[in-house]
């Protein structure tokens, strides 16, 4: 299958499940049907041509599954009636988009369902990432590297509490909107932050999922296009991502930001992310995603480490720990600090944070404390605090590059 069949089929799987579920519910077993179809496509083809309305294709394919499979779940005398209206001919035809409601309205919906605040964050990224993102069971659990049964398992008990929660397929009002899309934010932002940075195993960065996440944000961004958090999540992705290319060496190793070569970060990306976020900021409330977005820029911008405007980066994450109770923001700002008043103003405010128990066996504590040791001359300690960061880190090149730099310091004396 060629990639321009694989990124055709994820553009539309949210547009034929979103189709599935307004005209007949049943929102657990449609997810399900459109899987299949997508299955039949990839299947079809790359050999028998696209169809010349593709989406038409797979929602007839997806809504004759979806009936197969209703009339087979034991359950047919009460589902007969309702059916017998809806069952489709050979000769069946999708709706045209004017008997639907705006396909972008409901591809909304879709990923409002998918991060229904009953479920849990995993369950959340999961489902987003089969229904909205047309990744198959298996593509999701080598993204987060679990097997394939325990993702079918999270993804089942997830469909299976949006079915028991009576949620309908339209779109939240008034507060619950705007709390929803909160969450759907921070679940996109998670996706990303797992593909720019593993959390676990041999690579350091997932390129794939970081890519999902942005095109899902994009997605977003244009039905949205007056969210000024929506722009400036978008702007983070960007300028974060900006960076991807000069994050590894050619053996996959880590390369800090201070060693990276900085003509490798993507210019293109850059440029686009400075406008989003400069044409963002002015606009009403200022939003976390907005101020970390504005970081962002500062970092890509700046010719070289020293040359960073660490005053005016300390400055913003002053403010974003006033709207943000996050300990990686707390620790973030201590980096600031650190980089812009010296090693010694970081280490202190490291002593305000590290008994916050949501970051106190977090690795990146104890690598940023290692980092503002070594700064200050105290080579024993900073060895010391690289060796535990290693043992708390699954990251396979995090520790690697952790050691080295603990190994690097005895060799020094």
């Amino acid at each position: 299958m060629t990639d321009a069949h694989e990124d055709l089929l994820r553009q539309l799987a949210p547009q034929v499940l979103s189709a599935l579920v307004r005209r007949h519910g049943h929102f657990d077993t449609a997810e399900d049907a459109v899987q299949e179809a997508l299955l039949a496509a990839a299947q079809q083809w790359p050999t028998e041509g696209v169809p010349n309305e593709p989406r038409n294709w797979l929602i007839t394919v997806a809504s004759r599954r979806l009936i197969d499979l209703l009339r087979r779940d034991g359950a047919r005398q009460r589902r007969e009636g309702a059916l017998a209206q809806q069952v489709i001919p050979d000769d069946w035809h999708a709706p045209a988009a004017d008997q639907l409601a705006s396909e972008a309205d409901d591809t909304l919906i879709l990923l409002f369902m998918c991060c229904h605040p009953t479920l849990s964050s995993a369950s959340q990224i999961a489902l987003t990432l089969r229904a909205v993102g047309g990744l198959s069971t298996a593509e999701v659990a080598r993204a987060f590297l679990v097997p394939e049964a325990t993702m079918t398992r999270r993804i089942t008990r997830a469909k299976q509490q949006i079915r028991d929660s009576g949620q309908r397929f339209r779109m939240p009002e008034g507060d619950d909107r705007a709390s929803r899309l909160d969450v759907v934010l921070h679940v996109l932002y998670l996706i990303f932050n797992e593909g720019y940075a593993a959390t676990a195993g041999p690579a350091l960065q997932r390129g794939e999922l970081a890519q999902e996440a942005i095109r899902l944000v994009r997605m977003v961004r244009a039905l949205l296009l007056e969210d000024s958090e929506v722009a400036g999540l978008l702007a983070l992705m960007l300028l974060t991502d900006a960076r991807r290319p000069a994050r590894t060496a050619a053996d996959g190793s880590l390369v800090p930001m201070s060693e990276q070569d900085r003509s490798l970060w993507d210019a293109a990306l850059i440029r686009e992310g400075v406008e989003l976020v400069t044409e963002a900021l002015p606009r009403g409330a200022i939003g976390p995603y907005q101020l970390q977005a504005a970081i962002a820029a500062l970092h890509d911008e700046a010719p070289s480490l020293e040359a960073t405007d660490w005053p005016q980066i300390k400055a913003l994450y002053g403010l974003l720990l006033r709207i943000s109770d996050n300990p990686i923001v707390a620790l973030n700002h201590a980096v600031a600090v650190g980089m812009a008043d010296g090693p010694q103003a970081g280490l202190e405010l490291l002593t305000t944070i590290e008994g916050d128990s949501r970051i106190a066996q977090d690795h990146r504590l104890h690598a940023v404390r290692a980092q503002f040791w070594e700064q200050a001359g105290e080579h024993q300690r900073a060895r010391e605090a690289y060796e535990v960061a290693a043992r708390l880190t699954a990251s396979v090149p995090q520790q690697r590059y952790l050691r080295t730099r603990a190994a690097r310091l005895v060799a020094e004396g």
